[in-house]
């Protein structure tokens, strides 16, 4: 039983860093699993329903922006791999993780480079962190609308930043990242 392990939102300026678990069903297989950024949101969001349905086990985690100020964003991330590890129904024989860098487990745990787009637990993984993650950016956006949070999902784009300047960062904005820390340090 191999677990396969992603992460999304490592790099924006806002919202938390989501991770992923999910050990796949050899009985059920899935097609079109990818690498969650080479595929369409509306591909992602259908593979997402069918990766929960016809999994063996999932969990998705996340590491909260104050976690994420308070430890940075590689143990954050690292924090929300173990938490979507732990979370699962099923305990895995090897975990395999997307990157070069492995959360600290009680598991059999390897590090992959491209993982998410050469092995099916890792590219289901991807799906339903980034799914998860832009779901959470879509309700942030809701309580946040001035931000465009719909439009770049927190990422430091020139409308994000040039929202940034004109309404000052948002709780859900990570005050450990450059662009948010420097607007405070001016203001």
């Amino acid at each position: 039983m191999i677990c396969g392990v992603d992460e999304a939102g490592r790099g924006p300026l806002a919202g938390p860093v989501y991770a992923a678990a999910v050990i796949l069903d050899p009985a059920r297989p899935i097609d079109g699993l990818a690498d969650s950024k080479k595929l369409s949101a509306r591909k992602r969001e259908r593979l997402a329903l069918e990766i929960r349905e016809k999994a063996l086990a999932w969990a998705i985690a996340e590491a909260s922006v104050e976690e994420i100020d308070r430890i940075n964003i590689l143990q954050a991330t690292m924090l929300a791999m173990a938490r979507a590890i732990a979370g699962m129904a099923l305990q895995p024989a090897e975990v395999l993780v997307d990157g070069n860098r492995c959360p600290d487990i009680d598991l059999p745990v390897r590090a992959i480079i491209g993982g998410d787009a050469c092995v099916a637990e890792i590219s289901a993984a991807s799906i339903l962190a980034k799914t998860a993650r832009d779901t959470e950016m879509l309700r942030l956006h809701n309580e946040h609308p001035q931000y465009g949070f719909d439009r770049h999902m927190g990422y430091g784009t020139v409308l994000h930043l040039a929202a940034l300047r004109l309404h000052g960062p948002a709780p859900c904005h990570r005050r450990s990242f450059a662009p948010v820390r420097e607007l405070l340090e001016m203001r």
